[in-house]
């Protein structure tokens, strides 16, 4: 089915190029139906892409904000934007769903999308938005890397 990720449960990893239809459907990649179901729940996520859960997993979400007290601001404004921008779907018998316009819109989403599996969630980017970031991402990494080891060794 996929690669084995942590405790053994089944990871999400791959691109995979997809099309805007009419009223916003687009077909979720097999592969990844195949793991995360049927039920699914969208939301907004960082740099204009969305973010793409089981129903089972919804609190992967909350990952970074749960425990946090109520008073804490960056806990609340996080949840009110992955949760207050998140809707139900059901994928038809195709594997189909639609796209909110209010999500199509904030992901600057037009024809094309590319779908990418990040170990428990997928995110769906506009493709000419992704290619944008890639590239960018490409030239960075090294940078990027040493601060994240640098950030871990703070710890």
């Amino acid at each position: 089915m996929g690669k084995s990720g942590p405790k053994g449960r089944i990871m999400l990893i791959g691109q995979y190029d997809g099309k805007i239809g009419t009223k916003g459907r687009v077909a979720f990649p097999k592969r990844f139906r195949e793991i995360l179901g049927d039920k699914l729940i969208v939301t907004l996520g960082y740099e204009n892409s969305l973010v793409v859960v089981s129903e089972e997993n919804w609190k992967a979400l909350l990952e970074g904000t749960e425990g946090k007290p109520f008073i804490q601001s960056e806990a609340r404004e996080t949840q009110r934007f992955l949760l207050g921008g998140a809707t139900n779907i059901e994928l038809d018998s195709k594997g189909r769903f639609i796209i909110p316009f209010y999500l199509r819109s904030f992901a600057k989403i037009k024809d094309e999308v590319i779908f990418l599996g990040l170990s428990r969630y997928v995110e769906i980017w506009d493709k000419e938005v992704w290619e944008s970031y890639r590239q960018n991402l490409e030239k960075n990494i090294d940078s990027i890397s040493q601060r994240l080891i640098k950030n871990e060794e703070k710890k």
